[in-house]
């Protein structure tokens, strides 16, 4: 018989953090609330984690992990080509923005919320865009983009654009807005396709 693994404590813990902060926000989240929800013992956090704001950033570290995953694989899975990606993940957007669950960009959600010297949390959002830029740019260099890192910084910005106006609109086709404008960008650094050769004319020899 197969066995079930229960999550310990810590986990339960992150668990209870992330999901209560990406609804809501750290200021309106308690240590009581975090404890609470998760089922633990309030000694418990103390055991695991040196202060909320340290719960806060092992939460969004381990959200940042996830979440780049299933980018990455919708993304790569979306076309066969990586100009073809690149318009695709504007689709995965899509998907996302679409869901119940969703409330916006966890990191940029956190880095608006907490104060400057808060700057483990500030750290892991700074990762999280880090991390998204350089897979843009990956596939912007095999696509063939000249300059890769100015078109995936291009891109980052609709990126982040369409998720805001999405949260803020309630409007899934945010998505499909921000993919026309890449489009437009792609066609402009992107290197454009050969044209098919013509077959050189054959001339025959005088005998």
């Amino acid at each position: 018989m197969k066995q079930t693994s229960v999550a310990g404590p810590r986990e339960r813990l992150l668990d209870a953090a992330e999901q209560l902060i990406y609804a809501s926000s750290i200021h309106a989240t308690g240590v009581d609330a975090i404890v609470r929800q998760s089922g633990t013992a309030r000694k418990s956090f103390y055991t695991y984690f040196a202060s909320k704001e340290d719960l806060v950033a092992q939460a969004l570290r381990r959200r940042d992990d996830r979440w780049m995953a299933w980018f990455e694989h919708e993304t790569l899975r979306s076309a066969p080509q990586p100009a073809a990606q690149l318009l695709g993940m504007f689709d995965v957007l899509r998907t996302w923005f679409c869901r119940d669950d969703f409330h916006g960009c966890a990191f940029l959600n956190a880095a608006g919320q907490i104060a400057p010297s808060d700057t483990a949390i500030l750290d892991v959002s700074r990762l999280h865009k880090q991390r998204l830029l350089a897979f843009i740019e990956s596939l912007c260099r095999a696509a063939g983009a000249a300059d890769a890192a100015a078109l995936a910084r291009q891109l980052l910005l609709l990126v982040d654009g369409a998720i805001s106006v999405a949260l803020v609109s309630r409007q899934a086709d945010a998505a499909g807005d921000a993919r026309r404008a890449a489009e437009c960008l792609l066609a402009a650094m992107l290197p454009k396709p050969a044209a098919p050769g013509r077959k050189p004319k054959v001339t025959r020899r005088e005998k």
